[in-house]
């Protein structure tokens, strides 16, 4: 195994068995060695073979600007949160640890950024959240960097874009939207919702996945009429809310929901009602 790029001491570019990049990580890896040289195997710390060349050289330009100990930790909250929540985009090795480099670097010059989403991203992404804390603990443990709370948010929108294979200002419109639907819901029926309930965040889960097609005008197409008879006749009360939500759509983003979205919005509700 030969160094076909050297970035700095501690990062190299590899070629594999089908001449694609990967990307090697460990300390004083290219210490005196020159492209061509072998590689000391028992340096390596993490091997970065990514599907996309354009994502592999990416990320090459980005360690080779940024500390070692600040990838590491990145790449043990990266894998943390692949454990938890499965497969993400791969392109979050770049957004999120480039991401936190520069919090960490605004932090040490007392130059930490508000989170205006941060309540939303609490209640709606809980899992994500959580892993933006433990984020938050890996890098004070391991940087002696204590990040505020909003950054937390941060992260967890980073890894909701990750999952939903988006960009980040979508996702952060996708989390608007939730949330007003969650509002409008919750007083046109007068509810408290108990976020513990399973209900409840099937709920959620329906509206993250409902307001990214929208976003992305993605028409789920009418299937049986007499389904939506049958849900109109017995949850009347969840079925004229969802109509409700359908006509705050259609007034404040000129999206037209078909009958089968009004349907399931319907469903959810009417499932979220009845455990209050």
């Amino acid at each position: 195994m030969n160094i076909a790029k050297i970035l700095n001491n501690n990062v190299v570019v590899i070629l594999d068995d089908r001449q694609h990049e990967q990307v090697v990580m460990g300390r004083g890896i290219a210490f005196q060695k020159r492209p061509g040289d072998p590689l000391d195997e028992s340096r390596i710390e993490k091997v970065f073979a990514l599907q996309s060349d354009e994502l592999v050289s990416r990320l090459g330009e980005l360690m080779s600007q940024i500390p070692l100990e600040v990838m590491t930790a990145c790449d043990r909250i990266i894998e943390l949160a692949r454990s938890r929540l499965g497969r993400l985009q791969e392109s979050l090795y770049i957004t999120l640890t480039d991401h936190c480099h520069y919090a960490i670097e605004r932090q040490k010059k007392g130059l930490a950024i508000k989170n205006a989403l941060l309540w939303e991203t609490r209640r709606l992404y809980p899992r994500e959240f959580e892993l933006g804390q433990e984020a938050r603990a890996i890098i004070a443990r391991r940087l002696g960097v204590e990040l505020a709370e909003d950054e937390a948010g941060f992260i967890a929108l980073h890894l909701v874009t990750a999952q939903l294979n988006s960009e980040m200002p979508e996702v952060m419109h996708i989390t608007r939207v939730m949330q007003e639907i969650l509002n409008l819901v919750k007083y046109q029926l007068r509810l408290e919702y108990d976020t513990n309930t399973l209900s409840y965040q099937r709920f959620v889960t329906h509206l993250k996945f409902f307001a990214q097609r929208m976003l992305t005008r993605t028409v789920v197409p009418d299937d049986d009429a007499s389904l939506h008879c049958a849900v109109r006749e017995n949850y009347p009360r969840a079925w004229a809310c969802a109509e409700k939500v359908a006509r705050h759509l259609r007034q404040t983003y000129q999206r037209e929901l078909t009958t089968e979205e009004t349907m399931f919005l319907a469903i959810h509700i009417e499932r979220v009602r009845k455990e209050i």
